[in-house]
């Protein structure tokens, strides 16, 4: 079995991407849709976010529920918040991760997907036999990040889009880091064009080791 490793930075493209590996038959461990089920009501994570940051968590038992809003706003005014969350979450992706790796080495699948915005900074490429990163330019991320809603149907500021892009690797170290960068910022059109071509590139490696 081989591993691709897909990361990128945020409004970058990456879910669009892993989801269309993922509708070409590629399994994809998404690293951010194991954060959204440990931090969703009663999610294995709540209570250690309540003792990181009270204010962001109400309710008890299995009706615990993490206010985002508020969990992103301690975020932002404190990188101390962002690293205790990374001591909380990274642990428990990383069991998940295993268990993915395991299933699927057992049945024999050829490629899978980790999908991780942390790949470099958490050391999980030291896994991959391949690592892709998205990359867009700035303006189009900046784009991305304020066009987006929150919960509330808030848009974040461009102020706050860019706080939060700058507290992330820079782009830069993630294409030089990679071994294949995969443009996204111009169309989607254009962007299945790369990940056709990809795809093409996994599958003469996975023929090319069969013979």
């Amino acid at each position: 079995m081989k591993i691709l490793g897909l990361t990128g930075g945020m409004a970058m493209g990456k879910s669009t991407v892993a989801k269309q590996l993922m509708q070409a038959g590629l399994p994809v461990c998404d690293a951010d849709a194991i954060v959204h089920a440990l931090q969703a009501p009663g999610g294995a994570a709540v209570e250690r976010i309540r003792a990181l940051v009270p204010d962001a968590v109400s309710g008890e038992g299995k009706d615990a529920a993490i206010d985002r809003a508020r969990l992103r706003a301690a975020a932002l005014a404190d990188p101390a918040v962002i690293k205790g969350l990374e001591r909380i979450i990274h642990p428990l992706i990383r069991q998940k991760r295993r268990r993915f790796l395991r299933h699927h080495r057992r049945i024999g699948t050829p490629w899978v997907v980790l999908d991780i915005p942390l790949l470099f900074e958490t050391g999980a490429d030291r896994e991959c036999d391949l690592t892709v990163t998205v990359s867009a330019p700035r303006p189009v991320q900046i784009r991305r990040v304020t066009a987006r809603k929150n919960a509330s149907g808030q848009c974040l500021s461009r102020r706050d889009a860019e706080r939060l892009i700058a507290r992330q690797k820079p782009d830069q170290i993630r294409r030089h880091k990679a071994d294949i960068v995969l443009p996204t910022g111009l169309s989607l059109a254009w962007t299945r064009r790369q990940v056709r071509e990809l795809l093409h590139h996994l599958r003469s490696e996975t023929h090319r080791e069969r013979t």
